[in-house]
């Protein structure tokens, strides 16, 4: 079952592409359509593009594509159905009761509510007897109660089917706890067997900005290793998107976010008063995390810790939010490694002083420049000024570089007219070599995009081009489709993700259901959508004629034959052996 195409089309009325994606795209427009930096890969010109015409979108840079829905499902990390109610409640539809498949939704609902009872389980073990020693590690790291209520802090006892037996007793089986990455199993001698996937560490939920307990974070009490335990990604989990307090920070009244490298940092800050801080999860600041924060905040404050793991990870951030135009500021964390060391140290208006004196990335920049450089000699300061104009000749705000450009010729005693040139030396090097990449890019053949989806490695381009175009031929002349239907039966197609496709378009077409691009996307994974909205920019360059459809036909027809002929080995064939073989290949025609 699935929802109506009615239901879909009338929503889709409703959501103006335009202004959904202007609310995680700043977009910018370009004739008929509008342009943005792709939220769903870090890019510095943009590639993705709005075309309002056909309420569709496409990133010529990662090949993301698709209409309203499809952006929400990526934006979000939501299944179709979820989609669909995000959207629903954005323009005030109410969802359909019945005439639809929620089964996926269903599931992330039950993960959900079992994650809310794991939380619980996990804080009533921490305030009981066998939580003593977790508790009084939280205490030692200077936490209060209050902030450990707060936080839903917890104990995964020193059992191996501690949860699983609390979540069994509440209706849960193993397979559901095994799905939610509440516990892992082994096979042995055929036998399966279930066990808790947190033991004996202390517990941080992990809770979205919807309040949803999304996933886990273990820590052992001592030195043992692995120090740390994670949720690994599932139905209501995406390690590339997990930010830890959110929820909170999201409520402050700042307009900006204080990003630290671990919840136990972001913890601190909280109860220290600096509630509009987060930590990134299990994994290195991504684009999509960036474009997610920037939804909550004008600015970040990088606060990494103050090692060299740290410097390389506030160098990428810089690069990351930079790339999106976030303006970011670097929180110096002199006297201590990490945050909670400092506030521990010297406590909360120390950490306020650093926060206050924080710089933002040029400043950052050029002050690493000249870490280790003698500006007193000459060749320090030759070095110091080449690495600065390289700095500066990649800031896009003239103001800005004539400002620090100043400021260095009056520091150094240089002219400033030299470093200008020099600057502005560097700005055309990058110019060209920018203009360049992305000429090569757009001249990359397009099929190399959907390369993790095209598995044949036989077909040969000109017989996928012809495939690709015959889904799109029959999609814009659903008529065609009874005349070539029996031409076009099982194998027909050599690439898996376009067989695909045009088993959904021809069902629908023998069904007389929409072909609309929303009725489409409720069938085709994000990946499948992507692909045919590529297809669909790519039709207006052709004819449109059934006849254009039957040549189409036979060049894949042909190639097929030549790829057969090639792959016969005919070296132990006799004469009359040969010719039947060949006999064959011709009535397979």
């Amino acid at each position: 079952m699935r929802i109506s195409d009615e239901f879909l089309f009338e929503l889709r009325q409703r959501c103006d592409i335009e202004d959904v994606v202007s609310g995680y795209v700043q977009l910018k427009r370009r004739g008929k359509n509008l342009v943005g930096l792709c939220p769903f890969h870090n890019e510095k010109t943009p590639s993705f593009t709005i075309y309002p015409e056909s309420g569709s979108f496409y990133c010529f840079g990662c090949g993301a594509g698709g209409e309203v829905v499809s952006f929400i499902r990526r934006a979000e990390n939501l299944d179709f159905t979820e989609a669909v109610r995000f959207l629903c409640d954005r323009v005030g539809m109410t969802m359909p009761s019945d005439g639809f498949d929620d089964s996926l939704a269903q599931k992330r609902k039950r993960i959900y509510e079992m994650n809310r009872e794991a939380a619980r389980f996990f804080h009533e073990c921490l305030l009981g007897e066998k939580g003593s020693a977790a508790l009084q590690y939280y205490l030692n790291r200077g936490y209060t109660k209050k902030t450990i209520t707060r936080f839903g802090l917890g104990y995964a006892p020193n059992e191996w089917r501690a949860l699983l037996t609390h979540l069994r007793e509440k209706g849960y089986s193993y397979e559901d706890a095994y799905e939610a990455n509440l516990a892992q199993k082994s096979e042995k001698n055929g036998k399966v067997s279930f066990y808790d996937n947190f033991r004996n560490r202390v517990i941080v939920p992990i809770i979205d900005a919807r309040g949803n307990v999304v996933a886990f974070g273990g820590r052992v009490l001592d030195d043992s290793k692995p120090k740390y335990i994670n949720t690994s990604d599932t139905p209501v989990y995406k390690k590339s998107l997990g930010v830890f307090g959110l929820n909170f920070a999201k409520n402050s009244k700042e307009r900006s976010l204080i990003l630290v490298e671990g919840y136990m940092d972001a913890i601190a800050l909280h109860q220290a008063g600096f509630t509009n801080s987060i930590a990134c999860l299990g994994t290195a600041l991504t684009g999509e995390m960036a474009h997610l924060l920037s939804r909550y905040a004008d600015e970040i404050l990088l606060a990494y810790d103050n090692d060299e793991a740290g410097h390389k990870a506030t160098e990428r951030a810089i690069g990351v939010f930079s790339s999106i135009g976030m303006k970011i500021r670097v929180i110096r964390l002199s006297g201590g490694k990490d945050p909670d060391e400092i506030l521990k140290k010297f406590g909360a208006e120390k950490m306020r002083s650093l926060i206050e004196g924080g710089e933002n990335e040029i400043e950052f920049a050029l002050l690493k420049a000249r870490d280790g450089l003698d500006l007193e000699s000459s060749d320090g300061k030759v070095k110091y000024l080449t690495l600065a104009a390289e700095v500066l000749s990649s800031v896009k705000n003239s103001i800005a570089v004539h400002v620090y450009s100043s400021r260095l010729a009056e520091e150094l005693g240089v002219e400033k007219a030299a470093i200008d040139a020099k600057i502005n030396q560097l700005k055309r090097h990058k110019a060209y070599g920018s203009q360049k990449k992305k000429y090569d890019e757009i001249q990359r053949d397009s099929l190399s995009k959907m390369s993790k989806l095209r598995l044949s490695t036989k077909t040969s381009v000109r017989s996928v081009r012809a495939q690709e175009r015959i889904i799109i031929l029959i999609f814009e002349n659903p008529d065609f489709y009874p005349t070539v239907k029996e031409k076009l039966g099982s194998g027909f197609f050599s690439v898996p993700v376009l067989e695909r496709i045009y088993t959904v378009i021809s069902q629908r077409i023998k069904e007389h259901a929409s072909l609309e691009l929303t009725s489409l996307s409720s069938e085709l994974s994000n990946e499948e959508i992507s692909e045919f909205v590529r297809l669909t920019k790519q039709s207006e360059r052709f004819s449109g004629t059934k006849k254009e459809l039957l040549d189409c036909i036979e060049v894949v027809e042909s190639e097929k034959e030549r790829t057969q002929t090639q792959s016969l080995d005919v070296s132990g064939l006799s004469d009359e052996d040969f010719l039947k073989a060949m006999e064959k290949l011709k009535n397979k025609k």
